[in-house]
C-alpha cells in the first residue's frame, strides 16, 4: 500500500468520525435544523423575487423572506395550534364528566344494527360487544389523556420550544440569504458526475416541495371542509375534529374518512338519516374528491411516484420520524429511486462502451 493511500484512507476515516460527532452535537436541535432546510428550499423562489426587487441586497432580502414565512406559516399555525389546545381540553373535561361517551355511542350503534348484519357478525366471532364498547371508551379516555398531557409538555418546555424555535428562524435567515453559495458548495462536495448531482439535487428539491407544498394543501383543504361540514351538523368539538382530519389527511387514501366515517355509520345507525346521508355525500363527494383530484396534481405528478409507493413511504416515515415522516418517507423513496435509476443508466453506459 502506498504512502499517498494510506493518507488518504486515514483522511476519509477522520472525515467520517468529525461528520457523525458534527451529527450527534446537532441531534438535540435536529427538527428546528430539519424544518429549517425545508421551510428554506420551499421559499427560497419567493426569496429570488424579493432579492430581486431590492437590488441584491441579500440581508433585507432574506429578513423580507423571513418576515413573509411567519406571517404566512408560523403565525396561522401558532393561532390554530392554541385554538387546538383549548378545545382538547374542553374535550377531555367532557370525556371525563361521562358527557362525551364514545362506547356509549358504539353500543347505540350496535343496538341498531339489524338482525342479519348482527349474526353475520356473531359468525365471524365479533359478538363480544361489550368488550368493544370498554376497549372503545379506555382509547378514548387514554386519547384524551394523552392530548392533555402533551398540551401540559409544551407548557412545561416552553424555553426548550422556544430555544428550538429560535435556532430554526436563525439558520432560515441564513439559509436564505446565503442559499446559492452552500448549494455550491455542496454540490461540488459529492463525489458524482456533475449530471447526476444535479439530477439528485433537482430530485430532492422537486421531492421536498410537492410534498410538503401538496400535502399541506391537501391536508388544510380537506380539515377544513370537514370542519364546516361538522359544524353544519352540529357535532361538538367541530375544530377539534378538523385538526384530526387534516393530519389523518397525510395519509393518502384512507386519511379523513378515519374520523367522518364512523360519524356517519352512527348517525345512519341511530335514525339520525338526513344527516348521515349529507355526511356521506359530502365526505365521498367533496372530502374525498379533494384526495382523489389535488394530491396526483400537487404530489405524485412532481414526485413522479405512484400514488401506492406514496402512501407506503408516508406511513413507515411518519411511524420513524413521527411528523416529520411525511417529508422524509416520500424523500427517502424518490431518492431511492432516482439512485437506482442513476445506476441502471451508468451499467447501460458501461456496457455500450
Amino acid at each position: 500500500m502506498s504512502h499517498s493511500t494510506l493518507h488518504y484512507r486515514a483522511f476519509i476515516c477522520l472525515l467520517v468520525l468529525v461528520s457523525l460527532a458534527f451529527g450527534w452535537v446537532l441531534w438535540p436541535l435536529v427538527g428546528a435544523v430539519f424544518w429549517g432546510c425545508i421551510l428554506a428550499i420551499i421559499f427560497i423562489p419567493l426569496h429570488r423575487r424579493i432579492l430581486a426587487r431590492t437590488g441584491h441586497r441579500q440581508n433585507l432580502a432574506a429578513l423580507l423572506s423571513l418576515g413573509l414565512c411567519l406571517l404566512i406559516v408560523i403565525l396561522p399555525l401558532a393561532f390554530i395550534t392554541g385554538a387546538i389546545v383549548q378545545e382538547a381540553a374542553a374535550v377531555y373535561e367532557r370525556i371525563r364528566s361521562g358527557q362525551l361517551n364514545f362506547g356509549a355511542y358504539f353500543q347505540q350503534t350496535v343496538d341498531a344494527l339489524p338482525a342479519p348484519i348482527l349474526s353475520l357478525l356473531q359468525r365471524f366471532g365479533v359478538s363480544d360487544f361489550s368488550s368493544l364498547q370498554a376497549k372503545l371508551s379506555s382509547v378514548a379516555v387514554q386519547a384524551s389523556q394523552f392530548v392533555a398531557g402533551q398540551a401540559i409538555n409544551i407548557g412545561q418546555n416552553t424555553a426548550q420550544f422556544l430555544v428550538s424555535f429560535g435556532v430554526m428562524l436563525y439558520l432560515l435567515f441564513f439559509l436564505l440569504r446565503d442559499g446559492a453559495s452552500l448549494s455550491r458548495r455542496l454540490r461540488e462536495a459529492i463525489p458524482l458526475g456533475e449530471e447526476h448531482k444535479r439530477h439528485l439535487l433537482r430530485k430532492f428539491i422537486t421531492v421536498v416541495r410537492a410534498t410538503v407544498k401538496g400535502n399541506v394543501v391537501v391536508a388544510i383543504t380537506q380539515g377544513a371542509l370537514g370542519g364546516i361540514i361538522f359544524w353544519v351538523l352540529g357535532i361538538q368539538g367541530a375544530l377539534l375534529w378538523a385538526v384530526l382530519m387534516a393530519f389523518l389527511s397525510l395519509l393518502p387514501a384512507v386519511g379523513a374518512g378515519l374520523i367522518w366515517g364512523p360519524v356517519a355509520i352512527y348517525f345512519l345507525a341511530t335514525g339520525l338519516i338526513w344527516q348521515g346521508v349529507v355526511l356521506t355525500a359530502f365526505g365521498v363527494l367533496v372530502i374525498g374528491m379533494v384526495d382523489n383530484v389535488l394530491r396526483p396534481i400537487l404530489v405524485g405528478k412532481d414526485t413522479q411516484m405512484p400514488d401506492y409507493l406514496v402512501l407506503i413511504s408516508t406511513l413507515g416515515g411518519m411511524s420513524i420520524f413521527g411528523l416529520t415522516g411525511f417529508v422524509v418517507g416520500p424523500l427517502i423513496a424518490a431518492l431511492f429511486i432516482a439512485v437506482w435509476d442513476l445506476f441502471t443508466s451508468m451499467n447501460e453506459n458501461a456496457e455500450r462502451s
